[in-house]
């Protein structure tokens, strides 16, 4: 990529590097505001996009990955980590947990996050595309890969079609 990465961008780059990661991080000069806009921009399904989405689960941050298109169900993502409750938070929180402003929130690194789970059906993909670290940026990589670097469990997370 031409000139300077902004530095939440810098940072992804750097950590997919040292973990020797099987990703491609690409830029959209168009942005990726929504999950149909990035499917859009990247060519995939909204399926293949992962919403990074911080919960706090009984006073913890705990970073949910939900394909695009689904809701997140709290009370599941509460019991997928043990949690008797499950709170969207705070874009305070958000950054905090995780160092970046949401809408680029990166599944890594994320030093404040106590726990990282994922939803089972991101699974069923070849490639899946990750925030990497602002809304313009993307990884491109297997879920498998996404599973090993986040160091994810995997769950039923999402709200019933």
């Amino acid at each position: 990529m031409p000139g300077q990465l902004p530095e939440p961008v810098a940072r992804v780059a750097g950590f997919l590097a040292d973990a020797r990661a099987e990703a491609r991080l690409e830029e959209f000069e168009a942005g990726t505001p929504t999950a149909v806009a990035a499917a859009d921009a990247v060519g995939c399904q909204p399926d293949q996009i992962v919403k990074s989405l911080v919960f706090v689960c009984d006073g913890a941050p705990v970073l949910a990955l939900v394909p695009g298109s689904r809701r997140a169900d709290p009370k599941k993502v509460a019991a997928a980590v043990g949690a008797r409750s499950a709170r969207i938070a705070s874009a305070d929180v958000v950054r905090e947990a995780t160092g970046f402003d949401v809408g680029g929130v990166a599944p890594f690194p994320a030093p404040g996050v106590s726990r990282v789970v994922a939803e089972r059906t991101l699974l069923s993909w070849s490639t899946v595309w990750v925030g990497a670290g602002s809304e313009r940026h993307m990884a491109g990589l297997a879920p498998a890969e996404l599973v090993r670097l986040a160091h994810a469990g995997t769950a039923d997370l999402c709200l019933d079609a």
